[in-house]
């Protein structure tokens, strides 16, 4: 007679014999356990970090000359109280700071409470050396992504945060010295806005990067001798046109833009990539960048007295 086929295991059977396994300790049972710990989280964080675009902050760019009180200005917009002595900057730092859209938080003291009225947005406020061996610190934050990403080796030590969230670079200068001083701040400011120049050039074939607005902030108006904001401007007009004259003509007389019919797409090609503002023009005014999509103006205030009101609106204005 053949023998009968054993009788099947019902379901509550098997679910208590898998219970029973799994339970039971084994090297097997430990290894599977201490694979889902640890593997699961990960795969959940790579999964939710890829679906998640990363969001940088917007970036306020700070330089000027050394004296102007660009450090100084960066302590009190973080603190909101006074400002305080500072020395003079070596390496660039950024502090997040926020602004309020509310028009009744016009103040910086205001717009940086947490209880304030309005929505908030958060932004970066980077602070760049003014000494003249460390001006290409901020030279390189004012490049555009994709001429980042070509001298990614020469700048990744001095860039701060993503080039294309940029939104505006504050220039703050000492209105008390500028006779003294006019020179050397005309020429870091004919360097910075020639760089938003050719940063605004540089995509016209594809998408342009965003517009780069630029304040010059007539900084120490507390003190006796500050030129008003508008000889500022006027003074710093004229000095940026010799400037332009003077780096013309040392182009001609090197010799280049003779030969750049090959290399630079026609003759002069040379000297229009460096000449700030309208190719030829014999006087230069800031208007003349609005064709870049860069607007400048002229503000006066004193640090030290808290009277930064104007700026921070700026700012504010940009974010």
């Amino acid at each position: 007679m053949a023998p009968s086929p054993p009788a099947s295991t019902s379901p509550t059977e098997q679910i208590k014999n898998f219970l029973e396994y799994i339970l039971t300790p084994s090297a097997p049972v430990i290894t599977v356990g201490l694979l889902i710990v640890f593997l699961v989280p990960l795969l959940l964080h790579f999964w939710i970090t890829r679906k998640t675009p990363y969001t940088s902050l917007p970036t306020i760019l700070l330089a000027g000359p050394s004296g102007g009180g660009k450090t100084s200005l960066l302590t009190l917009l973080e603190r909101g109280d006074k400002a305080v002595e500072t020395h003079t900057s070596q390496v660039a730092q950024a502090v997040e700071l926020t602004v309020s859209s509310d028009e009744g938080a016009s103040t910086y003291r205001e717009a940086a409470k947490e209880d304030a009225p309005g929505s908030h947005k958060k932004f970066h406020l980077v602070d760049t050396p003014g000494h003249g061996k460390l001006r290409g610190i901020a030279l390189s934050q004012l490049q555009s992504s994709k001429k980042n990403k070509n001298n990614s080796s020469s700048s990744s030590q001095s860039q701060i945060g993503d080039p294309s969230q940029l939104r505006g670079a504050v220039f703050v200068l000492d209105a008390a010295t500028l006779d003294e001083s006019l020179s050397d701040s005309a020429t870091y400011l004919y360097e910075v806005l020639l760089s938003l120049q050719k940063r605004a050039g540089s995509s016209r074939t594809s998408r342009s990067p965003k517009a780069v607005d630029v304040l010059i902030a007539a900084n120490k108006m507390d003190l006796f001798t500050a030129l008003p904001a508008s000889l500022v401007r006027s003074n710093l007009e004229a000095e940026l046109g010799r400037i332009r004259q003077s780096r013309s003509k040392g182009l001609l007389d090197s010799g280049v833009g003779a030969d750049d019919d090959v290399v630079g797409g026609g003759s002069g090609a040379g000297e229009e990539d460096n000449w700030l503002g309208e190719y030829g023009s014999e006087k230069f005014t800031f208007a003349q960048l609005r064709e870049f999509d860069i607007e400048v103006e002229v503000l006066g205030g004193s640090v030290l007295e808290g009277k930064v009101d104007k700026w921070w609106g700026w700012i504010a204005g940009r974010i």
